[in-house]
């Protein structure tokens, strides 16, 4: 092995370490409530658009398990996300997916409809959690055991998986819609009030995945 090798192979080795370290101090409530069997993490993505329906992730990870470059899926690129998205659901012991849409974010408003999403997720993972951490919400109707951690996706492996399951989830349904209704570009702006999404709905209008309730301001 020649020198240049031997260098590069001791940074890639640094960056591990460092990466694990990274993930170690994200696993400090997974650690503290390890008496759990099942630690679910809760997270949402959508409740800001104007347009498309709000995603819960529910993720319940294998005890120890190491999925590097788990973090907030803000933070990450889409490429990342995707290959994130992959290795979690192969990884998984349990994934659950909820959503509410448009009309009924509008009948109920977006933070019980977002805890109706976050509800169905908990209802379609196949394996019982014994615990929920949640991104910075306590869900009522839910009988399980709750943590509230604000910023949890940059806190909590679980949350930050289910903040990961969630974000991909809706953006490829964004990329659908825009097949579907062209012209508000919602592969691009994931139906959230861009510039050029906001003329759109002024030249085009509304069409049946916009929140009435949140367009007022931009349609009559």
């Amino acid at each position: 092995m020649n020198k240049k090798e031997q260098e590069r192979m001791e940074k890639q080795a640094a960056r591990l370490a460092k990466e694990r370290k990274r993930l170690e101090a994200m696993s400090v409530y997974e650690k503290q409530y390890a008496s759990c069997l099942a630690i679910c993490g809760i997270d949402e993505v959508g409740r800001g658009p104007l347009a498309g329906p709000v995603v819960a992730g529910a993720v319940i990870l294998p005890r120890d398990t190491e999925i590097l470059y788990l973090n907030d899926s803000k933070k990450l690129s889409e490429k990342k996300r995707e290959a994130l998205y992959d290795e979690i659901m192969e990884k998984a012991v349990a994934v659950g997916i909820g959503m509410a849409s448009p009309a009924r974010i509008d009948e109920i408003n977006i933070l019980q409809a977002t805890y109706e999403a976050m509800r169905m997720a908990i209802d379609k993972l196949q394996v019982r959690p014994d615990l929920l951490l949640n991104d910075a919400v306590t869900i009522p109707g839910v009988e399980i055991s709750q943590v509230s951690i604000v910023k949890g996706d940059a806190k909590s492996i679980s949350i930050a998986a289910a903040s990961i399951v969630a974000k991909v989830t809706r953006d490829r349904m964004m990329k659908e819609y825009e097949e579907i209704f062209p012209g508000y570009d919602f592969a691009s702006n994931k139906g959230y009030g861009t510039k050029a999404h906001i003329q759109a709905l002024k030249t085009l209008g509304p069409c049946v995945i916009h929140r009435r309730s949140f367009i007022g301001n931009f349609v009559k």
